[in-house]
């Protein structure tokens, strides 16, 4: 590889991180529309009293609430590489830094790899998606133990988890090329 292909390289690995940063807090907002179109469409067909009773009732009960994968991962890297558990009020935040971190360095090598395989381009960053889907939330989350496996879960899940990526992949595609047209 010569000076100028190490350099595009970079400057695409650069412009990944960036749209992988960007992909994932967009991927963040797009669920949050989802869990409320999600709350909406079963408050109008009488699903969310239910549920939320339910709630309720787990919630007066102090019942313990799982965290997500990545405080679960966050509190892995807290406990194995500073030797701490991280407080309740710490996980949100270390949860978050997990998604973020994850993210950017993935679009980073997204970039990186789209330098020297442009054709992982193809789709708008679609593919990428969901390629990220299968193998992080379908495969690696589980296997780390991270989260149950997936036939633990039901359709709709899924579905909410690869609509994410295929937003996160699309983002961060679309970033990408506009910073890599910009330099």
């Amino acid at each position: 590889m010569n000076q100028n292909q190490v350099g595009n390289v970079l400057k695409g690995a650069a412009a990944g991180l960036v749209g992988g940063l960007i992909a994932s807090w967009t991927m963040n907002q797009f669920q949050v529309v989802w869990s409320k179109a999600t709350e909406a469409l079963a408050e109008s067909n009488g699903v969310a009293t239910a549920e939320a009773s339910n709630s309720q009732q787990l919630s007066t009960e102090n019942a313990p609430v799982e965290d997500n994968a990545t405080v679960k991962a966050a509190r892995a890297i807290s406990e194995g590489v500073f030797g701490r558990e991280l407080k309740e009020n710490e996980k949100e935040f270390a949860g978050s830094a997990v998604h973020y971190a994850f993210g950017s360095s993935t679009g980073a090598l997204y970039g990186a790899v789209a330098e020297l395989a442009p054709e992982v381009t193809v789709g708008a960053g679609v593919p990428f998606g969901a390629a990220f889907w299968l193998a992080a939330d379908e495969t690696a989350v589980p296997l780390l133990g991270l989260a149950k496996g997936p036939t633990e879960y039901p359709v709709s899940t899924h579905a909410y988890a690869l609509a994410s990526h295929l937003v996160y992949g699309l983002t961060t595609e679309l970033v990408r090329r506009a910073i890599r047209r910009a330099v």
